[in-house]
């Protein structure tokens, strides 16, 4: 089995986690910036097996997407091209970003290494990876 990995994609930076091979962990991987994401994600699939990689799908409060999305669509598009073999899904981050601030304060993080948006986009793929894993578990 090959691992989930997710994408917390930005205009400057995306976060990047993956799961273990059993598909059960999120862990943070990297944040690339997105200039550099496609040739990334290359060299990362050349060396570890991916089975499914998961962008987060940035919604409003009334479950329409999001400005964001404009940014989005179009790497999917180029990606889905370039990598036809790779399964895409999208799962809401919705919060995911304040979620990500609130851990890193859980976690005893100084307020100097809290103010780190790389860290904080790489925790936030992190919480979009895990939700997914959790959402795929639990289905029916």
């Amino acid at each position: 089995m090959g691992r989930v990995l997710a994408i917390d994609y930005g205009q400057k930076r995306c976060g990047i986690a993956v799961s273990d091979t059993l598909q059960l962990i999120a862990n943070g991987l990297d944040t690339i910036p997105t200039a550099n994401l496609m040739s990334f994600l290359e060299n990362y699939f050349q060396r570890e097996p991916v089975d499914v990689v998961v962008f987060g799908l940035p919604r409003q409060m009334n479950n329409q997407e999001s400005q964001s999305m404009q940014y989005i669509a179009p790497f999917v598009k180029r990606f889905k091209e370039k990598f036809p073999d790779k399964k895409v899904e999208f799962e809401d981050e919705r919060f995911t970003s304040k979620m990500a601030f609130q851990t890193m304060i859980d976690c005893g993080l100084k307020k100097k290494e809290r103010q780190n948006k790389a860290l904080i986009d790489q925790v936030s793929a992190t919480i979009i990876l895990q939700s997914y894993l959790e959402n795929k578990n639990y289905k029916i």
